[in-house]
């Protein structure tokens, strides 16, 4: 593979004309042709021409209504494409030179962030790299769902992943679904949708009909783990790269926990610190 590709897309949206893809964005948004028009500073019959085909957009018109409509770095390529135009973004490997700078950040931030769990993951949670203490989440987790490429929901959803000892299951079984039924409707992507759908179909045994609230004094829904006796609770932040223009930092996130007591914190010094 080439540092830099441009993947086909085999489906229904990728084979639309770039008129159906803006309109798809904007019913998506759930814009009118008069919102739209008026927000990018063209004229609602200039829109229309676009939408139904009569007119095929320039490049820097197709990238200021994708910007308006918040499509992502992908989709903009797939409209471009389709109107006749090159890709403007590219989509480079992970292990291109180009993307050193990158690759050595994250590690700055993985490093900086032991003894506590982070992990790197791409726009379908597939883990690409973790620091040294995500081994207290999997342990135990079947070795089917750590072979490579692991994925974050997978491990943590499955019934054979950490879900069994997850305390409050019910809680985080639903912040996760919630998190990721968000992404597949602001991407509108349908791999994430298929993930999303593969996730709320996994069996769970928690007895809690509805997930438990957030107790007194707790900001964030906290995740709450068995290790042997005891119960660990963290909190977790997720970072991205704010103003990529390479598709693939665009689709990297990285996900921190944080101790929410001192036992918590206490053990994992214990096990990873240094």
């Amino acid at each position: 593979m080439s540092p830099t590709t441009h993947r086909p897309a085999g489906t229904a949206q990728a084979r639309r004309s770039t008129g159906e893809l803006i309109r798809h964005w904007r019913a998506h948004r759930r814009l009118s042709q008069l919102e739209l028009s008026a927000e990018v500073g063209v004229s609602t019959r200039h829109l229309s021409f676009i939408e139904t085909g009569r007119s095929v957009p320039s490049p820097s018109m197709v990238l200021r209504l994708a910007e308006y409509l918040e499509v992502p770095l992908r989709e903009r390529n797939r409209m471009l494409l389709a109107a006749g135009h090159a890709p403007a973004y590219h989509e480079s490997r992970l292990d291109a030179p180009g993307l050193d700078s990158v690759k050595t950040a994250v590690r700055q931030i993985l490093a900086g962030h032991e003894p506590y769990p982070a992990l790197v993951v791409d726009r379908l949670w597939n883990v690409l790299d973790a620091t040294s203490s995500i081994a207290l989440f999997v342990d135990g987790v079947a070795e089917e769902l750590l072979t490579p490429p692991m994925n974050a929901y997978r491990v943590s959803l499955h019934p054979d992943g950490i879900a069994p000892r997850i305390v409050n299951a019910a809680q985080w079984r639903g912040h996760l679904l919630h998190r990721l039924h968000r992404q597949a409707a602001i991407t509108a992507d349908p791999v994430v949708r298929a993930l999303y759908e593969e996730m709320s179909g996994y069996p769970h045994t928690d007895t809690e009909a509805t997930p438990s609230p957030v107790g007194p004094g707790e900001v964030a829904i906290p995740l709450r783990i068995r290790h042997g006796a005891d119960t660990l609770s963290f909190v977790s932040t997720i970072a991205t790269f704010g103003t990529a223009i390479d598709i693939t930092v665009a689709d990297i996130s990285i996900e921190s926990f944080y101790p929410a007591d001192q036992r918590t914190r206490e053990v994992l010094h214990n096990l990873y610190g240094t």
